[in-house]
């Protein structure tokens, strides 16, 4: 905690170190989406945090905003690029398209689309999210409790679509890049009539890319058609649908078996996979939403919002698992299934915000109602044949090339619907000059039926979760803040009978210090923090072995539920140091110990360093440099199977050592409206493993290189 302290004294110091300089245009970005914070101009957070208009000062909790330019700077063209820039994100890439994320010690599991959205059982990111169709990523972290009222104190992340436009816009652009990487981009905005009343946007991506692992291939369609009617000058009517098609060949269910019967890790080239060339995992998403928005005199705003998203996802999948013979490079077998997945959620969501005056002071009120469904089927098509493969050393150079078996036919494995009904209400109370509150709770009714590998998965829960922050100005810069929320995480995990673990249960508190410089163009915060979960899943085993059995999905984690405490602190710097000169980033240090006190969750960075910067020199056509810095600290994991081997007594513990990835790029304006830029990514080509999670592992990309192409107008 003392690198804290010396930072927010720091930041304190920096009152004495400020200077002035004009304002730069906010350009169209700004105009189109005023209350977000885009890098470089401290503005206001979308009131996906606590309902309320506020400014990053006035949020008393850590929030990070990815904005559509460096989203453009350094190609992120998936959201798991993008959250690896994330300060105190982790992105455990456990398979290639099943993707898990960290904050805090704890996993994410509340993902919104314009503050929308349904925690429960799409923690998991299935496939690659295209950003094309957003505007900006941001993640509040720690607990949500107003405008989730579930989930970790972990984070939320929060997708802003594009929005349509006053005027015309158009964008294009074609990427080329290693391992055959083809992409294009299409964006075309503005008004549908004359009076300007009626606007559209449009907007498709594609992108097809082979990969450094063997077998792997990816084909990805993403459309989006939004449209907006200013009915009247108070009342908007907004619609939209969009769509994703993720299909990927070749690809992992597991990974890598990372030890040798005798306990010693194998050595794997970063091309190794186990994934046989008939794999795939076909996941398409779409979303059809509808928004009325009504701003009334006075400054009061009312919303009404539906969305129904719909997921197919169709997989041939092969897992394999053992322990090889270091001499023989034999021992490692695979099973394989067929599943079937469609999805469906209903959100309906309504809100209203304004002013109000009490006791001579103006605050601001939000309150709403929310209510959500999902319906959950999986059908399973499990193979009875096992699959030896060849030796290591032959499958894991030279790619593996298994034969397909037989499937005896499909039977539904799966039939669930969950339902979460929630009220809110949040107050930012203007105390006094200098001291600011936000105050608000979340009521839910959560209720789960249907069954799951032939377990009753019936669950009702009800609670009501309080929210408390303080802002407090010290200096016209400078503002010390603290907030607290109680913890209500309904899990989706099992236990080793199959049935869902009760809901985890806590506390969570934050306090920290924020600041603006330079006219508010840079934002600088440190952050202390810490959280306590009774009850959260910690996995113990597979279903398949001795300590989960077979009352679930062969190859899935069962668990137990352990007392969890997660404890550190952020320091995060974003926005501009001079007009021409960006950067953003930040460090985190964290403990996490289990309720004995020992260390547990080892597979999360205990310390994590993220940086960016961009310089642009107008002068010579524009041309903007830039880099990508992020680093972290060991991590590991304890694998006990390889004890049954008989070959060693006590459980290996496997390390992956802390690592450093340096990415580059260049951008330059080759005519009016035309530029052309470069990204290499992983410059000094380290080499580690994307997540310790779950004791097999793969590697992550060596050095690569994306050319882009792009025009605007």
């Amino acid at each position: 905690m003392r690198d804290c302290l010396f930072w927010s004294a720091a930041i304190m110091a920096m009152a004495t170190a400020q200077t002035a300089w004009a304002d730069d245009a906010d350009g169209a970005a700004a105009e189109r989406r005023s209350d977000i914070i885009v890098t470089g101009i401290a503005q206001r957070v979308d009131a996906a945090a606590t309902g309320l208009p506020l400014t990053l000062r006035e949020t008393p909790q850590s929030v990070t905003i990815i904005d559509r330019e460096r989203i453009d700077d350094f190609a992120l063209t998936n959201v798991n690029d993008l959250l690896d820039q994330v300060v105190g994100i982790n992105v455990e890439r456990t398979e290639t398209d099943r993707t898990e994320y960290d904050s805090r010690g704890f996993d994410i599991t509340n993902f919104q689309v314009d503050g929308i959205g349904l925690p429960l059982r799409w923690g998991i990111q299935f496939g690659d999210l295209d950003t094309a169709l957003f505007e900006t990523v941001e993640a509040v972290r720690g607990a949500n409790a107003i405008m989730t009222g579930v989930g970790n104190p972990s984070a939320t992340i929060n997708y802003a679509r594009k929005r349509p436009t006053k005027d015309l816009q158009i964008s294009a652009s074609t990427m080329l890049g290693s391992w055959d990487h083809k992409r294009f981009e299409a964006d075309v905005s503005g008004p549908l009539n004359a009076t300007g009343t009626v606007s559209a946007r449009l907007i498709y991506a594609h992108d097809d890319h082979d990969s450094y692992l063997d077998n792997y291939h990816v084909n990805r369609n993403v459309y989006g058609a939004i449209v907006v009617w200013d009915i009247t000058p108070q009342l908007t009517a907004t619609t939209g649908y969009t769509r994703q098609e993720n299909d990927a060949d070749g690809v992992l269910w597991g990974a890598l078996p990372l030890l040798y019967s005798n306990g010693e890790r194998v050595a794997y080239p970063s091309s190794a996979s186990t994934a046989a060339p008939w794999t795939y995992w076909n996941v398409h998403d779409q979303s059809a939403y509808g928004e009325l928005a009504y701003a009334a005199e006075g400054g009061w705003n009312a919303k009404a919002r539906f969305t129904y998203n719909r997921r197919d996802s169709v997989a041939n999948l092969l897992y394999a698992y053992g322990y090889p013979d270091e001499a023989t490079g034999l021992g490692v077998s695979g099973v394989t299934g067929i599943y079937t997945s469609p999805s469906n959620q209903y959100l309906y969501d309504a809100y209203a915000s304004g002013p109000v005056t009490l006791f001579g002071r103006r605050h601001q009120l939000a309150f709403g109602l929310s209510t959500a469904k999902m319906d959950s089927r999986e059908y399973e098509d499990f193979s009875s044949t096992v699959l030896d493969y060849p030796a290591v050393s032959d499958w894991a150079f030279n790619g593996v090339d298994l034969a397909r078996p037989s499937y005896p036919g499909a039977y539904r494995a799966e039939n669930v619907t969950d339902r979460l009904t929630r009220a809110y209400g949040a107050m930012h109370l203007n105390l006094a000059d200098r001291l600011k509150a936000v105050v608000g709770a979340s009521a839910m009714w959560l209720k789960t039926t249907g069954d799951s590998y032939f377990v009753d998965q019936y669950r009702k829960d009800s609670k009501v979760s309080p929210y408390a922050g303080l802002v407090f100005d010290v200096t016209g810069n400078v503002s010390l803040y603290a907030s607290y929320t109680d913890i209500f995480n309904p899990q989706k995990e099992a236990d080793a009978t199959g049935r869902r673990l009760a809901p985890a249960k806590g506390t969570s508190i934050e306090s920290g210090i924020k600041s603006e410089w330079f006219d508010k163009k840079l934002y600088v915060s440190a952050a202390l923090f810490k959280a306590k979960q009774d009850g959260l899943a910690d996995a113990i085993g597979v279903f398949g072995d001795a300590t989960c059995g077979s009352t679930g999905p062969i190859g899935d984690a069962c668990y137990a539920g352990v007392d969890t405490t997660s404890e550190g602190f952020e320091i995060e710097v974003t926005g501009r140091v001079t007009e021409n000169w960006s950067i953003s980033g930040g460090y985190t240090g964290l403990r996490v110990k289990d309720q004995d006190g020992n260390p547990t969750r080892t597979f999360v960075p205990r310390r994590s360093l993220k940086l960016a910067t961009t310089y642009e020199i107008p002068e010579l056509r524009d041309l903007k440099l830039g880099a990508q810095f992020r680093w972290q600290s060991k991590t590991s994991i304890v694998d006990a199977g390889v004890v049954d081997y008989g070959i060693v007594t006590d459980p290996v513990t496997i390390t992956q050592s802390s690592y450093a990835v340096l990415d580059l790029m260049a951008g330059i304006r080759l005519v009016d409206h035309l530029r052309a830029s470069v990204n290499v990514r992983n410059v000094t080509g380290s080499k580690y493993l994307g997540s310790l999670k779950w004791g097999q592992a793969f590697y992550a990309a060596p050095r690569s290189v994306l050319a882009t192409l792009s025009f605007s107008y």
